[in-house]
């Protein structure tokens, strides 16, 4: 299916990608997808809206709710993002990232990616907190009473997986007279000058992974047909240029992941979700095999709402399998910055003449 079905903001073309992606990890996860008609939400279910690959809102569509333990949320977020985003927590005044963040893109959720808030929308309160008249789209958040602390306030929450972003008053600007009062801790920004999609020079794609020891990773994407050109590096994390040494540390926050060039009239984003998949252990959190810590997470960075899209239909097909015994605990979230590793763990295997390693 060509991506240009996601230009028109439409639910039905969402609705055509989903099934796409569905369809993709159909022979590995060895369950059909259900056919039908589109449904309103049900349980378990929430109408949200998402960006297209030219950053423009589609129409609603029906998700799976995020629901994980709390073990779960606590081995995916930092310990200020698990204290804020799930324990409710406040992150003190004029602390925040994002208190006096000015630059042009997107804010999305800290815990599930769904976008949440744009800086057109963002004014300066004075208030030393991220502060909004307007969510991205309406859909996305949702508010409920809070009589903590004795005050009677207004929660907003991100309406796929329930994270904490703060609070909402009638003290605003014009046009609502509103001001969603964020946390900067519950929110990721991708900037503008990101691509929207994961393109790049001669219509090649980009994708990114990390599965674990990134020298076998890396080896085995450069076995797949289509795939034109790897890195190994790392992403995710709070520390900016980091080496191989910072990482090991298991407190920069970054992951080894392997970014993909590939060529999508060759191979397509769910073939490659599919060797993700079979090529390492989605249910071990922080390990693969006998590493062990932050660094080897299981992740799907995503360069763009389709690709967001496939991964999050193919996680779910996948754990409705039966395949795995244990829940996957898979990170699906935006691509942040890619730092480059050291020159000599680029095709550590293929300089060593060797195809895999058991150990790190």
């Amino acid at each position: 299916m060509k991506a240009s079905v996601l230009r028109s903001p439409s639910v039905f073309g969402l609705l055509l990608f989903f099934l796409a992606a569905l369809n993709g990890c159909a022979e590995q996860a060895t369950m059909p997808a259900k056919a039908g008609p589109a449904a309103g939400p049900q349980a378990g279910e929430v109408r949200v809206r998402l960006l297209d690959e030219n950053g423009r809102l589609t129409g609603v569509t029906v998700m799976k709710k995020v629901v994980k333990t709390d073990e779960e949320w606590r081995q995916q977020l930092t310990k200020e993002q698990y204290e804020i985003a799930r324990g409710k927590g406040t992150e003190p005044a004029f602390c925040g990232a994002f208190y006096d963040h000015k630059k042009p893109g997107v804010y999305t959720c800290v815990c599930c990616g769904l976008p949440l808030f744009s800086p057109q929308a963002k004014f300066d309160s004075g208030t030393g907190w991220p502060s909004f008249f307007a969510p991205l789209a309406e859909e996305n958040v949702v508010t409920k009473a809070d009589p903590s602390h004795g005050m009677r306030r207004t929660e907003i929450l991100c309406a796929r997986c329930d994270a904490h972003l703060g609070h909402v008053f009638d003290d605003g600007p014009r046009p609502t007279g509103l001001r969603y009062c964020l946390n900067s801790a519950s929110l990721v920004f991708t900037p503008q000058e990101q691509p929207p999609k994961a393109a790049s020079a001669h219509g090649k794609q980009k994708a990114a992974f990390a599965a674990g020891c990134f020298w076998g990773v890396e080896a085995t994407f450069q076995r797949t047909k289509g795939v034109t050109d790897t890195a190994v590096g790392y992403m995710g994390g709070t520390l900016k240029n980091p080496t191989y040494k910072d990482v090991c540390t298991d407190r920069t926050g970054h992951a080894e992941t392997v970014q993909v060039e590939y060529d999508p009239a060759v191979v397509s984003y769910q073939d490659l979700l599919k060797v993700f998949w079979e090529n390492h252990d989605p249910t071990t959190p922080n390990r693969q095999g006998p590493d062990v810590g932050t660094q080897y997470r299981s992740v799907v960075f995503y360069y763009s709402p389709e690709q967001q899209a496939a991964a999050l239909a193919c996680k779910e097909m996948l754990q409705k399998s039966g395949k795995y015994k244990r829940p996957i605990v898979t990170e699906i979230v935006p691509a942040p910055e890619f730092y480059r590793a050291e020159e000599h763990h680029q095709r550590y295997l293929e300089k060593r003449g060797l195809e895999s390693c058991k150990t790190h």
